[in-house]
């Protein structure tokens, strides 16, 4: 693919355009690459530690609406906000009718997904004028039908028609629309699913995702200090990293780019230099250099396990079990299982007021032998496709937990050997994290 074919799409998140000094640099950055034609924002976060982001400020205006209260002490906040922007970057242009009809439509109860929304839209207004390039609201092209369920595909379909009439434009992220025409938006972070959208509907080389931070680290820097940035991996590993808390980027965006066989390079605003984390398709099956690609985990499962005596030959035991979950309307997060024994792991949130009738249930239908409850659990994803190249991998990871005297209260593994899940008490958790660290990385010190 020749260059002047190539298109990049280039999201950005709430730090890269959380004041007009990140707008400078968000310019700059897209300024300097012709193939970066569709820009895809948030709506501006924090500038500070304890800043309120935008998004933020518009659910409590939300909220005060509901209520009857004026939401024009909250509203203002906004509206300033915008308006020191505008004037800091020097635009000649007039943001009070956007902003007004804002507040209009939440003071007449726009839903909250509407007042949500109002800080990518808003930011992709601006930026439209500082980049000089087209708004394209998502919502003529994003559609969810009337339950609030994303269409995957009627949505590619419609991005392709719009997008393919525009040599580049800005697609404000987080939100599309119902059948009826109320703004929907995705869950928080969904300014990633718009920007994977845009790629697989423009044919992008490569999703561009601009952040506050040099690409995926190998683990959480509020739990271990000074991880190691990784440069490659795969979308398999991505999507486990993701699901067990890595926030870089959203997990849902995955699907759409990978799907399509688009890379996703994380970069930094900030540092638009360095070289960031690039994921792709490509060498999903070629040993990586490193045995293990990152470690990501989260606290506060608890797990039920069952024991029955020949569970193994009892035919619809799982069956039954599974259907006491459903009939509760319970998810679980894993199951693994021996000959005789069974757990099931599941997000102590959810059991909130119901483990008692949960557990009453279970022990109607499925008649085990010993029921137990083991709350306060953390889970640990140990991540690599590496680790299915080199042997002795579970015994470097099991053994540095039994050195480092934590004890294991359960253990996963997936059949692609792509992982290795450990459970553990809530209150060993950000030791674990070091000590797998530890254990691979070679040269790390605290």
């Amino acid at each position: 693919m020749g260059r002047e074919s190539e298109i990049r799409v280039s999201k950005f998140g709430g730090s890269s355009v959380a004041d007009a000094d990140q707008m400078r640099k968000v310019r700059a950055i897209v300024e300097a690459e012709p193939t970066r034609r569709f820009v895809v924002p948030s709506a501006p976060g924090k500038r500070t530690p304890d800043d309120i982001k935008i998004t933020d400020l518009l659910y409590r205006t939300y909220d005060a609406a509901a209520a009857g209260e004026s939401i024009a002490p909250l509203f203002d906040q906004v509206a300033e906000r915008y308006r020191n922007i505008v004037s800091d970057l020097g635009l000649d242009f007039d943001l009070d009718a956007s902003l007004a009809e804002v507040h209009d439509q939440i003071r007449d109860g726009a839903g909250s997904d509407y007042a949500a929304s109002r800080g990518e839209y808003l930011s992709g207004v601006v930026l439209s004028k500082l980049l000089d390039r087209p708004l394209i609201d998502p919502a003529t092209m994003i559609r969810f039908d009337e339950l609030g369920s994303f269409l995957p595909e009627e949505t590619q379909a419609a991005v392709s028609e719009r997008l393919g009439q525009e040599e580049s434009g800005i697609v404000p992220g987080f939100y599309g629309a119902l059948p009826d025409g109320r703004i929907k938006t995705f869950s928080r972070g969904g300014s990633d699913i718009t920007g994977a959208i845009v790629s697989r509907g423009v044919h992008a080389s490569v999703y561009e995702n601009w952040t506050d931070v040099s690409g995926l680290l190998m683990t959480d820097p509020r739990i271990l200090k000074g991880p190691r940035t990784i440069t490659e991996l795969t979308y398999r590993e991505l999507r486990e990293l993701a699901y067990m808390g890595a926030t870089v980027l959203h997990d849902e965006a995955i699907f759409p780019v990978r799907e399509a066989g688009i890379p996703v390079h994380i970069r930094n605003t900030n540092d638009p230099q360095a070289p960031g984390t690039r994921i792709s398709r490509g060498g999903e099956d070629v040993p990586p250099a490193d045995r293990i690609t990152g470690i990501a985990g989260r606290k506060d499962f608890t797990i039920i396990a069952l024991e029955k005596t020949l569970m193994n030959a009892e035919i619809g035991f799982g069956r039954r079990l599974l259907g006491v979950l459903e009939k509760h309307e319970i998810a679980w997060e894993h199951m693994p299982s021996g000959i005789d024994t069974l757990s099931i792991v599941i997000k102590s949130n959810v059991l909130s007021g119901r483990l008692d009738a949960l557990l009453d249930e279970i022990r109607s239908e499925c008649k085990p032998d010993s029921l137990e409850v083991i709350p306060g659990i953390a889970l640990i994803a140990t991540v690599g496709r590496g680790m299915s190249h080199v042997p002795g991998t579970a015994a470097r990871l099991f053994g540095a937990l039994a050195e480092a005297g934590i004890n294991i209260r359960m253990i996963d593994q997936g059949s692609s050997e792509l992982n290795i899940i450990v459970g553990v008490e809530n209150d060993d958790f950000k030791r674990t994290v070091g000590v797998i660290y530890d254990a691979f990385v070679d040269g790390h010190k605290d």
